[in-house]
């Protein structure tokens, strides 16, 4: 049996679209469907605004730039992260300043933030890792005390709760991404949320080239041609309309990877949290030793995988020379992986793969 690390599930309504959008001719930027899907989002998140990008990439970039951090400015992250969250502040000229993260939850360890924190700090962008929230409340203070933005990265979070409060929702200016692996797919694509009107309006204008407000074609002020298309639009409006049934499919998924791993020597599970929900966007497990040999021996029988990130601080395109450690990222980096989690997998291959690997891991 092969079993793929990530299947995307296409609903028909994302399907009728799709074809109703080409047989109208709403192929581009312009079309129905790029309102409908950002009025649509906006009342899942339970925000104001819900602006479309190309990306998630592009919808963070945009979100630091609409916050006019730019050169000299430093921005907090966690090392423990997709590359695209330091390099959408890298594109803005600032610095991201890494912490190290919690070693339960993956996530930005809070109480290592302040100590971060310098005159040039204008933001925390904290990353909901995996499915789980980040535990928010302190960040929340952290930023107050020190009059900072927030910028979640919810890239991996749809419809995630923290304290009731969906993820996306709670920061400054926030971002989703919509890429193929996503539980809301468009193939690609990302969404700034913020209640922010200013914010909202200066968003938009920047992702669509910041055009004069009087006069068109005339640019005072560098804009970004990250306008998505109709077409993507149309793909994220059907499956934002199974949205619950997605999110459920999620939960059911990792029960049963739950029952069918527990008790494996050496193997940690995700963890809970009784500050959020976790959608389980991909089911991430660590062992004790041997991470890449066990990787190698689950691809031999089919069984695709994917290696934890690796720590942003030492990668080559970012080298940022620190006598910081970060320790908990280091090790994660080094024995975590995540299993398939797309959510066209069966019951038949996740119950495959809890087979292989307790076969594999004995």
């Amino acid at each position: 049996m092969k079993v793929p690390v990530n299947e995307p599930l296409i609903t028909d309504a994302a399907k009728l679209y799709v074809a109703d959008a080409m047989d109208t001719g709403w192929i581009s930027s312009a079309g129905p469907c790029v309102e409908k899907f950002e009025e649509a989002f906006a009342k899942f998140i339970g925000v104001k605004h819900a602006i479309f990008t190309n990306s998630g990439t592009s919808a963070l970039h945009t979100a630091a730039r609409t916050l006019n951090i730019g050169p000299g400015d430093e921005v907090i992250i966690p090392n423990f992260t997709m590359i695209a969250s330091p390099f959408s502040v890298m594109y803005t000229g600032a610095t991201p300043v890494f912490v190290d993260i919690d070693p339960e939850t993956l996530n930005i360890d809070a109480a290592l933030i302040e100590a971060k924190i310098t005159d040039r700090t204008k933001a925390i962008m904290p990353v909901h890792i995996y499915g789980l929230p980040c535990d928010m409340d302190p960040i929340l203070e952290i930023a107050a005390k020190h009059n900072l933005a927030i910028i979640e990265d919810a890239a991996e979070v749809h419809g995630a709760e923290y304290k009731g409060k969906k993820c996306g929702s709670i920061g400054t200016i926030n971002a989703f991404s919509f890429y193929g692996n996503k539980i809301i797919t468009t193939g690609e694509g990302g969404m700034i949320t913020t209640d922010d009107d200013a914010l909202a309006k200066r968003a938009r204008w920047l992702k669509d080239l910041a055009h004069s407000p009087t006069k068109r074609f005339r640019h005072e002020e560098l804009g970004f041609n990250y306008r998505p298309t109709n077409l993507q639009a149309a793909v994220g409006l059907g499956q934002l309309e199974a949205i619950d049934d997605l999110l459920e499919r999620k939960r059911s998924m990792a029960a049963l990877y739950k029952e069918g791993l527990s008790g494996i020597e050496g193997l940690r599970l995700p963890q809970e949290k009784d500050y959020a929900t976790h959608v389980y966007w991909m089911y991430a497990v660590m062992v004790e030793s041997g991470r890449d040999e066990l990787c190698a021996r689950l691809k031999e029988k089919g069984v695709d995988t994917r290696e934890f990130f690796l720590p942003c601080h030492s990668q080559p395109a970012i080298a940022v020379q620190t006598d910081d450690s970060f320790p908990v990222t280091e090790d994660a980096s080094a024995r975590g992986f995540y299993l398939p989690s797309g959510l066209a997998i069966t019951d038949e291959q996740i119950a495959y793969v809890c087979e292989t690997m307790r076969s594999v891991c004995n």
